[in-house]
């Protein structure tokens, strides 16, 4: 199952990615050659620029290349591996699930109910806004997954 979330995560960053691109060119070449700048190219990139940024970090969770700090010797690591795998994936998950899918959802529901919606396409801030609760499940589920895969390799050894 996560091979195929990764894969569809790296098919919509490709999507993405190819939008910001296209928006971007568009926009350099209706102010530059033409003269005439595009309102709605902006947006476009911006709402790409968040996207890529929010599903990116999902993606790079499921890679399991995303920054750590190593505050804690790696020797007091390797004595209770399980507990600081689990204690990461915790705080990774607590994090993803408050901020990103509570606190996420709730501005959705917020910018739904007052109708927002962005000055030049017209659309519902909320749907811009759903990226934030859908990476943070994304995360979530990549965090569960990788601490139970480790732990079950532990156990193993």
């Amino acid at each position: 199952m996560r091979k195929r979330v990764n894969a569809i995560l790296e098919k919509l960053l490709l999507v993405i990615m190819t939008l910001m691109l296209i928006s971007v060119i568009w926009q350099v070449v209706s102010r530059y050659v033409l003269g005439s700048p595009s309102t709605l190219t902006d947006e476009i990139a911006s709402f790409s620029l968040i996207w890529l940024g929010l599903y990116g970090a999902a993606y790079a969770t499921g890679k399991e290349l995303h920054l750590a700090i190593d505050l804690i010797p790696v020797s007091t690591i390797n004595k209770a591996p399980i507990l600081f795998s689990g204690l990461v994936a915790f705080a990774i998950i607590v994090f993803a699930v408050c901020v990103m899918v509570i606190g996420g959802t709730n501005l959705c529901i917020l910018t739904f109910k007052l109708q927002q919606k962005s000055a030049a396409l017209e659309i519902p801030l909320g749907w811009i806004y759903s990226a934030v609760p859908i990476s943070g499940l994304f995360i979530t589920y990549f965090s569960l997954d990788t601490f139970l895969k480790r732990r079950n390799s532990y156990l193993k050894n």
